[in-house]
């Protein structure tokens, strides 16, 4: 959570940064003592040494969860293809950002990260556990007393007490672990709400993001202007019926609406559940919590199909930057496309295509409405995928379909017919079980299958059922002020010292 930042020292260390001066003093975070911040910060701080870099007014922060190398390269081929373009030579929005570079994403404890530290990593400049949230690496998992002694200062706090605007929009649940990395402190990642924590937790004083999130609110500055994206449930009651779903209820045990609550909390607040609630909003002032499904948001090939309408994640992008664009002395805003990254794990490449376009129209519209001259805008993964792109497939075949060479189907050993794309493991192994507690791997003839259908499954190999991450590097695009600090290959964790340096957050 927040702490008080009083250091005077400000204004000759930022100037020779080239940021700009903030209009309060900005002490080093919480964390500035722990071993990979001080690390990270070196490395940029020789970087910035060597290049001039401008200061950013504002700063937004992309993040495709789950988005490895291989699906933005099928993305990319995915989104020309469908406007009836060439794929292979389509250029995404986030690939005409002018800087790129490699972010290194193994965590403090494995090779292989998941979503929460390497969240943390990007907006707090530190590696932790597997599993946390806004902890260093003293922390000791599923310990509420640890973390409540190791929790960080995030750039969104900073920015915050710099009387900055704020934001966060994720299309998976606004608890999940990317969006909590922005507030929440916590040793386990999937204490959402209340009815989460066992009762040993509850007793230890340990508290659920969710609730986090509406306290967050009441400490520092005026709290997020904008909150959009998907988690409804865990800030309702369970006695609650939900606003949308005639069948569902909140998931809360202590009774509290925490929905209430935050719009309690201060004048020109509102909370909405629905598209024509998004449509409603003026954009203009105000702050605005925006929770437009129980769980997680539908995928984007799946949105408005149940009826019940939600806004895509470019709008929000929009209505988010309309707002916190008008704020003087700038702005932070995190956007995920959370949904990537489920997709990937139920083995569903093309909804994980379809999210990735999805927030490339986001970045897009973003680069539409900002200035380069003083928006850094990132664009970056928090960890890979085994999504595979493999076989000889011919220029032009669909990046769905099943490999053609020269027009006709490449077929593999066994005389049957492969796709493009696949995962080393996941819910679509050519595995299943047998007899006898033995497994028959044998892949199924793909002749006559449309690959292409939503819901197709590609087939993988290792059964499992939940695809995993992956664990090489992932790209980062960047442009604006401060996006010259990426090149090569980074630490993960490098990446909130660039936005903070470039906002002048940071000494």
């Amino acid at each position: 959570m927040i702490r008080m930042l009083t250091v005077s020292a400000l204004a000759a260390g930022l100037a020779a940064c080239a940021t700009i001066a903030r209009p309060i003093d900005i002490a080093a975070p919480v964390q500035a003592g722990d071993s990979y911040y001080a690390r990270a910060a070196a490395a940029v701080q020789a970087r910035a040494a060597e290049r001039a870099a401008k200061p950013a007014k504002n700063v937004i922060l992309f993040i495709g969860d789950g988005m490895g190398i291989t699906t933005i390269t099928a993305a990319r081929i995915y989104a020309g293809q469908r406007q009836g373009l060439d794929g292979e030579s389509y250029r995404l929005a986030m690939e005409k950002l002018p800087w790129s570079a490699f972010s290194k994403t193994y965590t403090h404890d494995s090779q292989v990260a998941d979503s929460a530290p390497t969240a943390v990593a990007m907006t707090a400049g530190i590696k932790s556990y597997n599993g946390s949230i806004g902890v260093t690496q003293a922390a000791n998992l599923r310990d509420c007393a640890s973390a409540k002694a190791t929790g960080v200062t995030t750039l969104w706090e900073m920015a915050e007490a710099a009387g900055l605007a704020t934001g966060i929009i994720s299309t998976a649940r606004i608890t999940h672990a990317t969006p909590a990395a922005t507030f929440a402190e916590t040793v386990e990642r999937d204490w959402e709400a209340d009815a989460d924590i066992p009762a040993a937790g509850k007793a230890a004083g340990c508290t659920d993001i969710a609730a986090q999130l509406v306290a967050w609110t009441k400490a520092n500055g005026d709290g997020f202007e904008v909150i959009l994206g998907g988690g409804r449930g865990n800030f309702l009651p369970a006695a609650m019926q939900d606003p949308e779903y005639i069948v569902q209820k909140g998931r809360r045990q202590d009774g509290r609406n925490l929905a209430e609550e935050w719009v309690a909390q201060g004048p020109g607040r509102s909370f909405i559940t629905d598209k024509a609630g998004f449509d409603a909003v003026s954009w203009s002032e105000g702050q605005v919590l925006g929770l437009f499904e129980p769980s997680h948001m539908q995928y984007d090939l799946d949105r408005g199909k149940s009826g019940m309408g939600e806004p895509s994640i470019a709008e929000m992008t929009r209505a988010a930057i309309t707002r916190l664009g008008r704020d003087e002395d700038g702005f932070v805003l995190m956007v995920e496309g959370g949904r990537v990254d489920h997709a990937l794990h139920a083995g569903d490449a093309q909804r994980a295509l379809g999210d990735a376009a999805a927030l490339d129209e986001a970045v897009a519209a973003a680069m539409a409405m900002t200035d380069p001259d003083e928006t850094l805008i990132i664009v970056t993964a928090d960890h890979s995928h085994t999504l595979t792109m493999a076989g000889y497939p011919q220029r032009g075949n669909p990046i769905l379909g099943l490999v053609k060479e020269g027009d006709k189907l490449a077929l593999a050993r066994d005389g049957k017919p492969y796709t493009t794309l696949g995962f080393a493991n996941g819910p679509g192994s050519i595995c299943k079980p047998a007899a006898e507690g033995k497994w028959l791997c044998e892949r199924p003839d793909l002749s006559n299958v449309d690959t292409t259908a939503l819901g197709f499954l590609q087939e993988s190999l290792i059964p499992l059922g939940s695809e995993t991450h992956g664990g090489e590097d992932v790209a980062v695009f960047a442009g604006g002020p401060g996006a010259n600090l990426f090149s090569g290959t980074i630490e993960q964790n490098e990446i909130f010292h660039v936005m903070a340096r470039s906002l002048g957050l940071t000494l």
